[in-house]
Formats: structure tokens, C-alpha cells, sequence
């Protein structure tokens, strides 16, 4: 009873709803661990490659550029691993499965991303007090393959980033370096026709202020969805007022709860009034709730549990 007008019915699921959700998932998850296998193998070659050429250039922002790839080679690691956990099936402890390991994966890229700026900074500043030599043509050389390499990178997790939080982790990475070797060579550029070596470190202070705003912001995102807030995208007042003008016969909706399992694969629960009727109506109706909120908000887990408005004067007694 709530309120002395409603009385709770029964509360129903639609998992048939979910079948075509889950075969596509998987297919997107093949694709993905593909594509972060080809891209593991190429950033452990440029982290190499980069780690060698910074070593015999002298090149600070060389050096930085093979640490940040070190990090990148985490990021996908933890990324691949993440995949893989999310793809085991559910158990009776992990109903949800293992989705939100990819999420875990994100909040730690996140940090670490942090402290190895700290250390990029460090070094920056030890090199403004005790400059070095460059050797700008070694300089230019690696940093060159070092862009080509991660050009392709982002380019193969450009595409299985845009509604996946723990491969978008990755991909930032990727864009980050990628932007730091655009910036290593230009450098290296304005370095051999100017002889000013103190771009080096400056160089390297530019890097570590891209990574740290892209960090917070990963940070941030992954933190809500662990928090279990609901999606950004969605106002869950918003979502009440669309089910009581957009499907008949609803009256009220209460006690609404969504949140994010993992990317884009979003839950919901919520108490929805409807005039008492048979099962087989309220299961229609249950249809058309579903199908409304997988359309307009991208909902696809939901729990809808139906109360019946009882009229002022009828006696509950006797019913059902």
C-alpha cells in the first residue's frame, strides 16, 4: 500500500529483450580484443624504438614520449585483460559477470597516467637546471616512427572506443603519445635550425599537461560509474515524464534507480502505477515500457515492478 491508493501487483522482466543486446556485445568484444592484440604489439615495437633512439639522442622528450608508451602498453594490457574478464559468463555470485572489470581497468590507466606526469615533470625540471646536448637527426628519426606507429594505433581503437570506456582509456593513451610525437618532431625541427635545446623540457611540461587533463577526466567518468550514479546522459526525471506521456495507461512512476554496469550497458529499476488489470495486459504494457526505454534512453536491463491504482471507495478484498 502507498498512500492508501496503490497496492503492489507483481513485478516482471522481459529478458527475451536482451538476447539481440548480448549477441552484439560479444561480436563487439571479438572485434575489440583483435584490435588491441595488433595494437599491443605495435606500441611495445615504438616503446622500444623510442626508448633506444631517446637513450642515444639525449632527447628528454624522446625519453618522456618511451615512458608514456610504457604506460600505453599497461593501458592495453589492462585494457585486453579487461575484455577478456568481461566475457566470462555470469554466475549465481557475479550475476552481472566480470563487465565491470573494464571499468576498474579505466580508474587505474587514470592514475597512472598521473603519476607517470609527475615523473615526467621531475625529469623536465632537472633538465632545465642541467641542459644536455641534443642530437636533433637521431631526434627526428625515432620520433617519426614513433608517429607512425601510434597513428595506427589510435586509428585501429579509433573505432571500438566510442561506446566503451575501458578501450577509450586506451585510446587516449594513444592519442596522447600520438600528439607528443607530432610535438617531438616539431621540436626536433625548431631544435636543428635554432640550436635551442631548452625546447626539450619544455616540451615535455606541454605532454604532461595533455595527459593529466585527459586523466582527470577519465578519472572522473569511470569514479561515477563505480559510485553506481546514473548515466550522464540520462535525467531520471526526464525518463519518468517519457513513460507517462508516451505509453497509455501508466500513471505514475516512482522509486526510479539507474546506473551503469559497464560502457554503454545501462540498468534500471522502478515502480510504475497502472490500473489493475489482467497479466497478460500488463505484459504488453511491460513491452512497450522496455522497447521505450531501450529507443529513447538506451536502457536495457530493467526491473519494472507494477502497482495498481485501487479507486477511492472499492474495497481491495476479493481481488485477484
Amino acid at each position: 500500500m502507498r498512500g492508501g491508493l496503490f497496492k503492489t501487483c507483481f513485478h516482471m522482466t522481459l529478458p527475451s529483450l536482451h538476447h539481440h543486446t548480448h549477441a552484439h556485445a560479444h561480436a563487439h568484444k571479438v572485434d575489440k580484443i583483435a584490435r588491441l592484440k595488433i595494437a599491443i604489439f605495435l606500441t611495445l615495437i615504438g616503446m622500444v624504438i623510442e626508448f633506444l633512439g631517446g637513450f642515444f639522442s639525449r632527447s628528454l622528450s624522446l625519453i618522456s614520449d618511451a615512458w608514456h608508451m610504457v604506460t600505453h602498453l599497461f593501458a592495453l594490457g589492462m585494457s585486453y585483460f579487461a575484455v577478456l574478464l568481461a566475457s566470462r559468463p555470469v554466475t549465481k555470485k557475479r550475476t552481472f559477470g566480470l563487465y565491470r572489470a573494464e571499468i576498474l581497468a579505466a580508474f587505474v590507466n587514470g592514475i597512472t597516467l598521473i603519476f607517470i606526469c609527475a615523473y615526467l615533470v621531475y625529469e623536465a625540471v632537472l633538465r632545465f637546471i642541467y641542459p644536455k646536448e641534443i642530437k636533433v637527426m637521431e631526434m627526428l628519426l625515432v620520433a617519426g616512427i614513433g608517429l607512425v606507429v601510434n597513428g595506427v594505433s589510435t586509428a585501429l581503437l579509433a573505432k571500438a572506443s566510442s561506446h566503451d570506456l575501458n578501450v577509450r582509456s586506451a585510446f587516449l593513451h594513444e592519442i596522447g603519445d600520438m600528439i607528443s610525437s607530432v610535438a617531438v618532431v616539431a621540436a626536433g625541427v625548431i631544435i636543428y635550425y635554432t640550436g635551442n635545446n631548452i625546447l626539450d623540457p619544455i616540451l615535455s611540461l606541454f605532454i604532461c599537461v595533455l595527459i593529466v587533463v585527459w586523466a582527470v577526466k577519465l578519472l572522473i567518468e569511470s569514479s561515477n560509474i563505480l559510485l553506481e550514479s546514473a548515466p550522464k546522459h540520462l535525467d531520471v526525471d526526464e525518463l519518468a515524464q517519457a513513460l507517462k506521456e508516451g505509453i497509455e495507461g501508466i500513471h505514475e512512476v516512482h522509486h526510479v534507480h539507474v546506473w551503469t554496469i559497464a560502457s554503454s550497458m545501462y540498468a534500471l529499476t522502478a515502480h510504475v502505477v497502472i490500473e489493475d488489470c489482467h497479466v497478460s495486459k500488463a505484459n504488453e504494457l511491460l513491452v512497450r515500457i522496455n522497447n521505450l526505454l531501450k529507443e529513447r534512453f538506451s536502457v536495457g536491463h530493467t526491473n519494472i515492478q507494477f502497482e495498481c491504482l485501487v479507486k477511492k471507495g472499492v474495497s481491495n478484498e476479493g481481488k485477484g
